[in-house]
């Protein structure tokens, strides 16, 4: 995890939208992990369900898993692109300035 002073490190030497970027960036990370945790957790309790029969409970859990399966990899992406674009890979705050938003 990144302290606080990772973060005011960085608020010493760039500017101040760089630096509530990358603090926001840090608690949505963090954010996004906890629900990762919660979704893997819940879909290794679906998962040790028999559902191999036809009947409509054992439908709506193989859907379930499905959905919590999406959701956890849609969870991943953004922990990725987040990291990519405000940290360094090991969570840290990355120095610099963030990607430039393209504009239409």
């Amino acid at each position: 995890m990144t302290s606080l002073r990772t973060t005011d490190a960085v608020a010493a030497r760039y500017s101040p939208v760089v630096t509530r970027d990358v603090a926001q960036a840090l608690h949505l990370v963090r954010a996004l992990r906890d629900q990762l945790h919660q979704m893997t957790r819940e879909l290794v309790r679906l998962e040790r369900q028999d559902v191999t029969g036809t009947n409509g409970r054992a439908s709506a859990t193989r859907c379930e898993a499905a959905a919590l399966r999406r959701d956890i990899n849609e969870a991943q992406i953004l922990i990725d692109r987040l990291q990519r674009r405000y940290l360094n890979d090991d969570g840290q705050a990355q120095p610099g300035r963030p990607a430039r938003v393209r504009r239409r």
